[in-house]
């Protein structure tokens, strides 16, 4: 089980920087198909309130990968009184 928890951090810490990349590829094709004007304008804007909220959760999926990686959780806790 720890084994996987570690392959799935390598897997997290792969997957934080490709989400971002794939977001920022789609953001530039719909705002480059969308038409001159305000609908150009309100594509952009969306895609601009997309990105800022998947890079501070991305951030989180590439961190969190690490601790996997590293064997942070690798002994859970059994109960609250072992926190």
């Amino acid at each position: 089980m720890n084994t996987l928890k570690r392959i799935l951090g390598v897997v997290w810490i792969i997957l934080g920087p490709t989400i971002i990349l794939f977001l920022f590829m789609q953001a530039a094709e719909k705002i480059a198909a969308a038409a001159v004007g305000i609908a150009r304008t309100n594509t952009t804007l969306q895609w601009s309130i997309i990105i800022i909220i998947f890079i501070p959760i991305c951030a989180g999926l590439m961190i969190f990968g690490y601790y996997g990686l590293k064997g942070e959780y690798d002994r859970l806790p059994g109960n609250s009184d072992e926190l």
